[in-house]
């Protein structure tokens, strides 16, 4: 199918590799299409664990919760379309559209901060997909969850790319006070024109700035997070999303370059062809140069950074850009003595 879906970042229906059996979408453009433009479907679970585990050093986290699995916002380079095969879904529309909730994650982490073995450490929302993605405006688990935190004193990271996040500045501020939350809002270009193909379903560039400057402005320590660098697509705006972050209050500026893995490779090709035709093969050549010929890069050390020249382009350009406009700030450390055992101040 040729013609572009608005709405979605996917725009092909893919298998799933843990399937012996599929439908082939290619044969049948008709039920391609009606798969691409089907409304959101919800699916509930109930983990035993609610918190989830990781061992990658390039992560500044070991532990995460996500409350979503999928993701409605549909950003076509994101990483966790893979993990979405796990549930017998697809990388695909099914990622976008097959949407897991975990209802009773509040619950969860409770139980988690009631137990004895339960140290107080850093949990990341989200690790994965967006916990503040268009559901969480009906199952408010992450405002819940936030609720918990807050209750017992525990630290908490989040990450996001949607200014939804500012209902909650209320729970966030008081978090703040007492230093047990770090936010990073997600920004990777003011191109509307781009944004909507690339991250149909999220707020625009400058939504995302007013969520930092609301965020400041409560006293809730803010950076933003300007991933992925895509060659050809936003890496000539790294100067202004630095700049006009900064303006806004942001105190901390990081970033990671596009990695193509799995069925993300074949998913974005198609996507860069049909917004792009022009420049694709541009795009998609210098994508290769950052990850040694190749799209896909599952190497810890350089997968998040790339290597080469075209790479350390990037770096330099990132690098001076930061200094320039955030020299002098920093993300305010985490408090750990501050836990409530059982939920009530500790006189030890």
């Amino acid at each position: 199918m040729n013609e572009v879906v608005k709405g979605r970042g996917s725009q092909i229906v893919t298998s799933n590799k843990f399937q012996n059996q599929y439908y082939d979408y290619e044969e049948d453009a008709e039920t391609a299409r009606d798969e691409l433009e089907s409304k959101t479907e919800v699916f509930y679970e109930t983990p035993h664990n609610v918190i989830s585990k990781n061992n990658s050093d390039d992560l500044g986290f070991d532990k995460s919760i996500n409350p979503y699995q999928g993701c409605e916002h549909g950003c076509i380079y994101c990483y966790a379309r893979n993990s979405h095969e796990y549930w017998g879904f697809n990388a695909g529309i099914d990622f976008e559209r097959k949407i897991v909730v975990k209802e009773k994650a509040p619950e969860l982490l409770e139980k988690k901060f009631l137990s004895k073995s339960w140290r107080p450490e850093v949990v990341m929302l989200s690790g994965n997909t967006d916990c503040y993605q268009p559901l969480e405006r009906k199952f408010k688990i992450t405002r819940r969850l936030l609720s918990m935190f807050e209750k017992y004193r525990n630290p908490v990271g989040m990450i996001t790319k949607n200014n939804l996040i500012t209902r909650d500045i209320d729970i966030l501020s008081e978090l703040a006070k007492n230093n047990l939350v770090q936010v990073m809002i997600s920004l990777t270009t003011f191109d509307e024109t781009l944004r909507r193909a690339m991250e149909p379903r999220t707020s625009t560039g400058i939504q995302r700035l007013e969520a930092i400057q609301k965020l400041t402005d409560a006293g809730v320590p803010t950076g933003v997070m300007t991933a992925p660098i895509i060659p050809g697509l936003n890496d000539q705006e790294i100067p202004e999303l630095l700049k006009r972050s900064a303006e806004a209050g942001a105190v901390t500026a990081s970033y990671t370059v596009v990695r193509l893995n799995g069925q993300i490779a074949e998913l974005f090709k198609d996507w860069v062809v049909k917004h792009y035709p022009d420049r694709s093969d541009k795009v998609l050549n210098q994508i290769k140069e950052l990850h040694g010929g190749t799209l896909n890069d599952s190497d810890f050390g350089k997968r998040m950074k790339g290597e080469g020249a075209y790479s350390n382009m990037i770096e330099q350009l990132f690098k001076k850009s930061r200094e320039k406009y955030f020299y002098g700030r920093s993300m305010p450390g985490y408090d750990f003595t501050k836990f409530r055992f059982k939920g009530n101040y500790s006189l030890f």
